[in-house]
């Protein structure tokens, strides 16, 4: 940090397995990614391109490596494991996945209907060749899963070998986690935690408040995902009661001038 402020919480430092920031690339240019690094690497700890922008990204090599070269993961949206499974193609997901040397991937099945079973041996399978992160939630924002079952869903996604779940919530925020509106589902989060590790889960909260709502809940050191890049900064003042949300929330109470 630039300078020092007492009562300040302990955020960890990375690399962490906790507390992580993970942004969601959803077409940077090469040079738009290097400008978006040179600010915000030290609070970023790994990037999604987002959905499947990497199929249709100009040099998507070089950009990987732009990345890889501030020692972050890069993986690929769920929705592209998503495309080449429907199409019968894992063991191209794979192979694409090792030459463009990525080593982190992502089980969903927001897009299509996989068995739940079938969906753990494919994390199974491919912890083999990295960490896995499972995503549990429909795209849809019709189809309400209860409580009770993404419990269910995140053990078991855990217990085959996923690093992290990933509460479903779209770029937009809008579904899985979150009303339509974007409000969380607090009842549904709360139930999540009485039986799912926080450090195990990573909240996709786009939006402000999201990230203000998981931040008062858990702590500085909760996991939030598809952040914008051009909110990193932001996020992270936020995360250490350094903006307006959150200035309160970790100093001393009794602190006034």
């Amino acid at each position: 940090m630039n300078f020092k402020l007492t009562q300040m919480p302990e955020r960890l430092m990375k690399p962490r397995h906790n507390g992580i920031t993970m942004v969601m690339d959803k077409g940077l240019s090469i040079d738009e990614a290097k400008n978006f690094l040179s600010v915000a690497h030290p609070h970023v700890d790994i990037v999604k391109l987002g959905f499947g922008t990497s199929f249709v990204t100009p040099n998507l090599r070089e950009k990987i490596e732009v990345y890889q070269s501030y020692g972050l993961p890069v993986y690929f949206g769920g929705t592209l494991f998503e495309a080449f499974l429907i199409r019968g193609q894992f063991d191209d997901y794979i192979a694409v996945c090792k030459d463009y040397g990525i080593t982190h991937m992502e089980v969903s099945d927001g897009s299509i209907t996989i068995p739940h079973a079938e969906k753990c041996g494919y994390i199974e399978k491919l912890t083999k060749y990295g960490t896995v992160l499972s995503e549990v939630g429909s795209k849809d924002a019709a189809h309400i899963i209860p409580p009770y079952k993404w419990i269910e869903l995140m053990s078991a996604e855990l217990g085959a070998g996923a690093s992290y779940v990933i509460a479903e919530a779209r770029e937009a925020g809008n579904v899985g986690i979150y009303r339509g509106s974007g409000e969380v589902r607090e009842g549904l989060v709360q139930e999540i935690l009485t039986q799912i590790p926080a450090e195990k889960i990573l909240w996709e909260a786009p939006q402000k408040a999201q990230q203000l709502y998981f931040i008062e809940l858990i702590g500085c050191n909760v996991n939030l995902g598809n952040i914008a890049p051009t909110e990193v900064i932001a996020m992270e003042a936020m995360r250490v009661g350094l903006r307006g949300d959150t200035f309160h929330l970790f100093l001393d109470k009794g602190t006034a001038l």
